[in-house]
């Protein structure tokens, strides 16, 4: 079961990261965004990185993409349909520089693939050595929370501070006012 969700995460991802950077329309876009940033959250947890995944969570789909679409609602029309009338064409690279990207991406992955495969990194092996491995049996969301409301607490508050001021802003912005 967990192999089948590892590879449905990361197939969502993929896709939606290969639609993503190909689409025209932004409001399809912004959808395709949230479910980038909400498969990668889930990859975060198969990595058993619970703080990222939920940091992903809150901070990414919570709020960063929550401006991007008051953003988006808040834009002027006549830009937004200049924008997605300049190119009919399914990918807005042309095809030599897309294959270009894509073969340079697939010799990295390949490349980091094969050095990890040959030797285990000496941080790895320090930290096996040590007993310092979280395994998936281990409990962190119980030393996550704690974290949230001890540790953290400033930072969430700060950044929750910053997007309420982007929305104050927006909405100042979005004002229509009449000029006589």
């Amino acid at each position: 079961m967990e192999s089948l969700l590892f590879y449905a995460f990361a197939g969502m991802a993929i896709v939606s990261a290969l639609l993503l950077v190909n689409i025209r329309n932004t409001a399809r876009a912004l959808f395709l965004l949230f479910i980038v940033l909400f498969a990668m959250a889930g990859l975060y947890l198969f990595a058993l990185a619970d703080f990222i995944a939920i940091t992903q969570i809150l901070v990414y789909v919570g709020g960063v993409l929550i401006l991007l679409i008051f953003a988006f609602m808040l834009s002027n029309k006549e830009l937004l349909d200049d924008l997605q009338s300049t190119s009919k064409r399914f990918i807005s690279l042309p095809n030599w520089q897309a294959l270009v990207l894509a073969l340079i991406f697939m010799s990295v992955m390949v490349y980091s693939y094969i050095s990890w495969s040959e030797h285990i990194p000496q941080w790895i092996q320090q930290s096996e050595a040590k007993g310092k491995i979280i395994l998936s049996t281990d409990n962190n969301i119980e030393v996550l929370g704690f974290k949230f409301m001890t540790q953290y607490v400033l930072p969430f508050e700060i950044i929750s501070v910053f997007l309420m001021m982007a929305l104050i802003g927006a909405a100042h912005l979005s004002r229509k006012e009449d000029n006589k």
